[in-house]
């Protein structure tokens, strides 16, 4: 997720486990310290960027490590406000802040490896976007209510908050489950067995989804608002490059892409020649957030080539209303988000 809503979390949840036992304030602080310390390892550069994609939310993202470094840092808040007696309770409420910022963005699409150092599988539930107003705004109240108003009332507020953002998130993931069986349904009647099927909300929302079904040879798109009723899903299919998959899919930079996406990437070629592979759950038709372009073919024949990240935005001054009018179910067509006209 966003650093706001890491931060928000963090806050709350420092806040929410230490009570009345110090000042909100100081709670709040370290708990923001605490829920945006595991996204410091952006600013490691680890040679390239496809290795800076999969080894984000890594060690850092890890249960294990978090929990052996909430150990220290409880001491040390305990220590500093003079609250020494009080060290477990402040490991309590740091450990929580530090564990809940990998939880939640385990609820993303990415991949966050939990398990390290056990298990280095990216992990990712994909029922929530990375920016959510609706999940990070009851946070946020929360916490400010928390700093503002003294006695019980603060905290209750803050506990409420919580509590509507937990409930936010078990209803992105029964809203998740709903659209992957409508998705299923669409593609049997269509007569097309995908060997993985995703599903994520669209940015902001978890009221409209996007769709991706992949086969051997190609993936197909559809979008589906909860405002559709019973209206079928459309569906736009694409290559996925079967023969240039067949030609350098075993080069290490693919594989990484293919493992770390969990099975959503395509390869392309352009023009130049240069071979592109692309994780197909982070975007949509036709701009990718991560679009490597791995060099000249010749050289990624020879297991070689270069790794540039090549972003692809679409127009924001057109998505956004497109977003809006497919969020209220007017679709029909193949623009941003299954629209027929990306105008207002």
């Amino acid at each position: 997720m966003d650093s706001f809503t890491q931060i928000a979390l963090g806050s709350a949840v420092a806040v929410a486990a230490l009570g009345r036992r110090t000042a909100p304030s100081k709670a709040a602080l370290w708990g923001a310290a605490a829920g945006t310390l595991p996204d410091l390892d952006t600013f490691i550069d680890h040679g390239d960027a496809i290795a800076n994609m999969v080894l984000h939310r890594a060690e850092s993202h890890a249960l294990f490590y978090l929990s052996l470094v909430s150990l220290p840092l409880g001491w040390l808040a305990a220590r500093v406000h003079g609250q020494s007696a009080l060290w477990r309770r402040w490991w309590l409420a740091l450990w929580l802040a530090l564990v809940t910022h990998p939880l939640l963005d385990w609820m993303t699409v990415y991949g966050t490896q939990l398990l390290r150092p056990f298990d280095d599988t990216p992990l990712g539930v994909g029922s929530i976007f990375i920016i959510d107003p609706a999940y990070t705004l009851p946070l946020a109240a929360g916490v400010l209510l928390a700093l503002c108003l003294r006695g019980g009332r603060g905290l209750r507020w803050n506990a409420a908050g919580l509590a509507v953002s937990t409930a936010y998130l078990a209803w992105s993931f029964a809203a998740q489950q709903h659209v992957a069986q409508v998705a299923r349904a669409a593609l049997a009647e269509r007569g097309v067995q995908a060997e993985r099927l995703l599903v994520t909300p669209t940015p902001f929302n978890t009221v409209l989804w996007r769709v991706v079904a992949v086969t051997p040879t190609q993936y197909l798109e559809g979008f589906h608002a909860l405002a559709d009723g019973d209206r079928p899903m459309q569906w736009t299919a694409h290559p996925r490059g079967a023969e240039l998959i067949a030609r350098y899919g075993q080069h290490p930079q693919v594989r990484r892409i293919a493992d770390f996406s969990r099975g959503f990437w395509r390869l392309t070629q352009d023009e130049r020649g240069h071979i592109f592979v692309t994780d197909l759950r982070l975007g949509q038709e036709p701009a990718y957030t991560f679009h490597f372009d791995l060099g000249e073919a010749s050289a990624v024949a020879a297991g070689g080539g270069s790794v540039t990240q090549r972003w692809q935005r679409p127009d924001i001054a057109a998505a956004l209303p497109a977003l809006w009018r497919r969020m209220r179910g007017h679709g029909g067509g193949n623009g941003l988000f299954g629209v027929a006209d990306a105008a207002p």
